[in-house]
């Protein structure tokens, strides 16, 4: 079902765009069923009050798309309806083909062994090695350990943390604090990947290395869905936005457009 028609571009503030030629490369071609799908979705936490109205949306295996809106639109609540943290209170909402409204408490925990989540507080575990919070993911699921740690040292490789993996939390600056928290999400090689506001506690350079960290998940073909308020950012990458005010979904612009 597609989207509903949306409304012309709004103007938006926003800080100094890079030059175009620091662009991320052309976005690969997505393709095959739509990974996310909702319809008429709205969501309500008090009569007459929504935070969500009546979105209808659908978004392909391999895309990057980019959640936009000013606080309150609504991205968090949707975000959490994706990940069924939270159950919408009208429409129907389709993750990998599951009705997200109808999976069980026990159906929940094997959805989002599918669903790799990023939170802009990072939200590792203290008391733990970088290693170790990196592998909660496997020992959920249970990944042997021998196994895991293989898959753990390969994700810390390609975030560039491998030499910090005896590390804890509070010895890693933010931007590394980041890239744990990225590494924890891919390492069981989610098909979709939410990020919420990943890079709204970061200065210019760091949310450019953590975005091209998500960017490169979604060449190797997983769904990204990145909420941000970063307009600069936003045109840098030329993919997909969706725009939220007041909880309804107001734009869907295609890769390149304006945003």
């Amino acid at each position: 079902m597609s989207a509903p028609p949306v409304a012309r571009p709004a103007a938006e503030s926003a800080k100094e765009a890079p030059s175009p030629a620091m662009r991320s490369g052309p976005a690969p071609r997505p393709g095959g069923d739509p990974l996310i799908r909702l319809f008429h979705v709205s969501k309500s936490y008090a009569a007459g009050q929504f935070s969500l109205r009546d979105v209808s949306v659908e978004i392909k295996k391999g895309e990057l798309v980019f959640l936009t809106g000013p606080s309150g639109a609504g991205k968090t609540t949707l975000m959490k309806l994706l990940f069924a943290a939270e159950r919408p209170s009208e429409g129907q909402i389709l993750v990998l083909g599951r009705n997200v409204a109808r999976v069980g408490e026990r159906g929940i925990p094997q959805l989002r062994r599918r669903v790799g989540v990023v939170f802009q507080d990072f939200k590792l575990i203290a008391s733990r090695t970088v290693e170790e919070n990196v592998a909660v993911t496997l020992e959920v699921i249970g990944v042997p350990p021998r196994e895991a740690r293989a898959k753990v040292f390969a994700m810390l490789r390609r975030v560039g943390l491998q030499h910090r993996r005896h590390h804890r939390p509070a010895a890693l600056s933010g931007g590394e604090q980041q890239r744990v928290a990225l590494a924890r999400a891919l390492v069981n090689e989610p098909a979709i990947l939410l990020a919420d506001e990943p890079t709204g506690n970061l200065d210019a350079a760091l949310t450019v290395e953590i975005m091209d960290l998500i960017a490169a998940a979604a060449s190797r073909g997983t769904t990204v869905l990145v909420a941000s308020h970063d307009a600069a950012l936003v045109r840098r990458y030329a993919r997909r936005v969706l725009k939220l005010d007041g909880g309804r979904l107001v734009e869907d612009l295609p890769g390149g457009a304006p945003a």
